[in-house]
């Protein structure tokens, strides 16, 4: 796998960014890949490990140490085939995948992974450039009919697999244009949105049918949907934004992470924005609360729209700067971590609870906080006072929005809201309805969401034919 000696010999090296005064004058992308040769003397540092544990880091099982290896030996087409073979989108993946394979990979063991990301882009931006990546149309179509609910990174994959297999499937999305989370909810900085278009052009000419402006348990019937398919895939996504209940909530300025992303995603895309409150952070101090990565995106934007500046809060301590590798690896480690947002001048603050919020003529101009101890209890006298004219809470999704669809349908859910389905045959409590993704997991990644896509793409196919060829 690689070069013998390669990762003693070669230093690991990355992509680079775009200096700050730069990328946040645009919404564009702003990594700076690495060079051709770069790239393969990096695939040269992959060991001959013995158990390749960047495998079990990778939700889609992405078969690492091969394509690294093909890589370092100039063979890109190869190396293509090898990782479309695990997954559908990796150029998506390449993009804003928190690398758990690279956690994983022996090497970080002294914190020098191969650069498994970086990698895994490339390939998947050279097999595109050069025309390698082609629809694969069924030779033979089996007169199933699949509909699946929602366009995200989840229901992608299992439409597309499904098609594969011969099926005629239908994709409904309640938005006016495709890819759910990945078109409104990554900023286009992290992943431009050209990116989802030609990955929607491969997969029409492969026979998915896609229905925009569609919301299903609205202007859909769901016995509509019953009675016109074989099977229904439900991958809408946990889109119940956890809430801040504190004075001053009801303030103007006060509003969900993901409605302010979306908006700024829909101007980008040059969509109307509609009858709803137009967001900006342009002249505003920002406070963000919660410290994920849908927090991140908002410091980004909020920069790009111009904010005075951005503070973070995250009610949790501060994680260690170093992991116990004894510990943890393989595993994914909790220990301190600054994305490229975070890096371009937000304030980040730790063990912070938000006791209110104040305001003047309706609007917030302040957030009141105090500290928490070791055991997350407020420290007396600790109260302090943030300037905030907007205020971003980004504290993660609790479970998929039941009203509509979900209640129309009467599923079974589990202890957290999700829509109970297991991992073997992903089917729900009704009869033909199976549920994958973020809707039956709960708030995840974007790689979790097309393994279980894909998996779920297998167990409907086998439901419908008895036997399947697709993979897991």
């Amino acid at each position: 796998m690689g070069k013998p000696t390669g990762f003693m010999e070669i230093e690991r090296q990355d992509r680079t960014y775009l200096p700050v005064e730069k990328r946040t004058k645009n919404f564009r992308e702003f990594v700076v890949p690495l060079p051709d040769e770069k790239v393969a003397e990096q695939g040269a540092r992959c060991m001959d490990c013995g158990v390749p544990y960047c495998h079990t880091g990778c939700p889609v099982n992405n078969i690492i140490p091969d394509w690294n290896d093909l890589v370092y030996r100039g063979r890109w087409r190869e190396a293509a085939d090898v990782l479309h073979s695990t997954n559908n989108f990796p150029e998506v993946t390449g993009r804003i995948c928190p690398a758990p394979c690279e956690a994983a990979c022996t090497l970080n063991i002294t914190d020098t992974p191969v650069t498994i990301k970086t990698i895994e882009c490339s390939i998947a931006d050279k097999a595109w450039e050069h025309g390698w990546v082609a629809p694969e149309v069924p030779a033979h179509k089996t007169g199933k009919r699949v509909a699946v609910v929602g366009s995200g990174p989840a229901g992608l994959a299992a439409a597309q697999q499904l098609a594969r297999a011969g099926h005629d499937v239908t994709v409904y999305e309640k938005n006016a244009k495709i890819g759910g989370l990945l078109r409104y909810g990554i900023p286009d900085f992290k992943m431009e949105k050209h990116l989802i278009d030609r990955r929607i052009a491969q997969m029409q000419t492969e026979g998915v049918r896609f229905k925009p402006r569609v919301e299903v348990g609205r202007n859909l019937a769901v016995q509509t949907l019953l009675d016109s398919y074989d099977a229904v895939v439900l991958a809408g996504g946990s889109e119940k934004p956890r809430d801040l209940p504190v004075p001053g909530r009801e303030l103007d300025g006060v509003h969900f992470a993901m409605d302010f992303l979306t908006q700024q995603n829909r101007r980008v895309g040059r969509e109307p924005l509609g009858d709803v409150k137009e967001l900006s952070a342009a002249g505003k101090p920002v406070v963000v609360i919660g410290g994920g990565d849908t927090g991140s995106d908002c410091i980004g934007t909020s920069f790009r729209q111009g904010a005075t500046s951005v503070t973070q809060l995250e009610i949790m301590p501060m994680p260690p700067q170093r992991e116990n590798k004894g510990m943890t690896w393989p595993n994914w480690p909790m220990k301190m971590r600054t994305s490229s947002s975070q890096a371009e001048g937000a304030q980040r603050d730790f063990a912070v609870k938000t006791v209110a919020l104040e305001g003047e003529g309706g609007k917030v101009k302040r957030l009141k906080g105090i500290r928490l101890d070791d055991d997350m209890k407020e420290i007396p006298g600790s109260e302090f006072t943030l300037d905030a004219e907007l205020v971003l809470l980004a504290m993660g999704f609790v479970h998929p929005v039941a009203e509509g669809m979900i209640e129309d349908l009467g599923v079974d859910l589990d202890a957290r809201g999700n829509v109970r389905a297991d991992t073997e045959g992903y089917a729900t409590s009704m009869p033909k309805v199976f549920a994958a993704g973020d809707m039956r997991r709960g708030q995840s990644l974007v790689v979790w969401a097309i393994r279980e896509g894909r998996q779920c793409a297998h167990a409907v196919d086998k439901f419908l034919m008895g036997e399947t060829l697709l993979p897991r």
